[in-house]
């Protein structure tokens, strides 16, 4: 089925689907903008930063304890 078609029908098919869907993006889209701009995300980064600075440097002790120790032997 796809042999009988042209190739210039197929584009000209994917070409209409994209121009018709953003048409109707464009025009259906709500807008969040008054309750995504309230939200602040800045305190929770910094606490999720501080914990896996916590974690990498238990780690880096973890490890390093164990290199000593294998000196030690």
């Amino acid at each position: 089925m796809l042999k009988k078609i042209g190739k210039k029908s197929v584009v000209a098919v994917f070409f209409t689907a994209a121009v018709s869907a953003n048409a109707f993006a464009a025009d259906a889209g709500w807008d969040y903008s008054s309750l995504t701009s309230s939200v602040d995300f800045s305190t929770i980064s910094v606490g999720v930063l501080a914990v896996a600075a916590l974690l990498a440097a238990v780690y880096a002790g973890i490890k390093g304890a164990k290199i000593v120790l294998a000196f030690l032997r």
